[in-house]
């Protein structure tokens, strides 16, 4: 199984991927942590390109072709040879970051983002994604807190980070596979509630 986690900014998503897969452990399971962009050697490379600099560094579709780019090995590298092993794989973003943030964020074409993904991956697309859910206002203001300015989507405009999660929220009103997550509470109720939906996932088979 394939799940990945999404949100915006400052939800505490590497938080709930580090308890899950703790739980998951304790429970007798097999589970891989990674994240995008990012998880293997190369995709790690592309994701420096693309994290830092200004905002306004790259153009959109340069945003989405260097994450599909790193996807691409990333997917191939290391979650499919995971998913082959028999192993519960946690993502810390995927596809549905992409669709949000260079789709409903920065204008560009969905059907086509999701094209570029299922060339990219092969077609592999998670069995369950789990969005925490934070106003915007809050998110940013715990970004700041652990990360400052070191990344450059945090130095994009309130209302970039208002489009992305409403497109998160388009995304989940249109795919079963997306389930909402409150990430106001502490840390534990978060917790609680993202094992909540695995569980059943899980159950559902």
């Amino acid at each position: 199984m394939l799940i990945a986690f999404e949100g915006g900014e400052g939800v505490g998503k590497s938080t709930q991927v580090a308890r899950l897969a703790e739980r998951l452990v304790a429970r007798g399971h097999a589970v891989e942590t990674t994240r995008e962009p990012g998880g293997t050697p190369g995709a790690e490379a592309i994701r420096t390109l693309f994290a830092t600099g200004e905002a306004d560094r790259w153009l959109p579709e340069t945003d989405a072709l260097l994450i599909c780019a790193a996807r691409a090995d990333h997917v191939a590298r290391r979650i499919r040879p995971a998913l082959e092993a028999g192993r519960i794989v946690l993502c810390d973003r995927f596809v549905h970051s992409t669709l949000a943030y260079q789709g409903f964020g920065k204008g560009l074409d969905v059907a086509m983002l999701k094209a570029i993904h299922d060339f990219a991956t092969g077609g592999l697309w998670p069995d369950l994604v789990l969005w925490l859910d934070l106003p915007v206002e809050e998110g940013l203001r715990r970004a700041g807190f652990r990360i400052g300015a070191a990344d450059r989507f945090e130095r994009h405009d309130r209302a970039f980070h208002e489009r992305v999660r409403a497109g998160f929220a388009a995304l989940a009103a249109a795919d079963p596979r997306i389930r909402r997550v409150d990430a106001a509470p502490d840390a534990a109720r978060v917790a609680a509630a993202v094992a909540a939906e695995v569980d059943s996932a899980l159950a559902r088979g």
